[in-house]
């Protein structure tokens, strides 16, 4: 198994370590999150172009999960997962934090996560049209119920 080329000068930028690290999938991505102001280094905003030291301490969400995690190594270099994860520890209150976010959303989850299905197929409005123009619909609320005495 390959190793990412490590940076030799230690010079690396924090979008660049970020993809390179699999937090995000593509660096433009990273650095709109950086912009976003996702991704805090040592408690503070960060730009894209920041370099990124070894010892670094990093808050960075993705979707729902607030991660923190401190830099252990440095690469601009996207490698293999197992790779990617020596680049970075995270700490035990993170994954305390994560996996109890976990299992809340696992015992409570959003109710529109739970939708399977979205606007209807031209087929299915015409199943529901169909249903409409069907005769087996109840009579208006007129022919229903009379008013009149009429004992017939």
């Amino acid at each position: 198994m390959a190793t990412p080329k490590e940076s030799t000068t230690g010079k690396v930028r924090l979008d660049k370590w970020l993809w390179a690290a699999r937090f995000y999938k593509t660096r433009g991505l990273s650095s709109e999150e950086i912009d976003k102001g996702r991704v805090l280094v040592n408690g503070q905003h960060a730009k894209p172009a920041k370099e990124v030291k070894i010892g670094d301490t990093m808050e960075i969400r993705t979707g729902t999960v607030m991660r923190t995690v401190v830099v252990q190594g440095l690469s601009g270099v996207r490698g293999p997962a197992p790779v990617a994860a020596l680049l970075y520890e995270e700490t035990a209150e993170s994954i305390t934090q994560r996996l109890a976010a976990a299992e809340s959303r696992r015992l409570a989850p959003e109710p529109a996560t739970t939708l399977q299905q979205g606007r209807p197929t031209k087929r299915n409005r015409r199943d529901m049209q169909a249903l409409r123009d069907d005769d087996s619909t109840p009579p208006d609320w007129n022919d229903r119920w009379s008013a009149s005495i009429d004992p017939s």
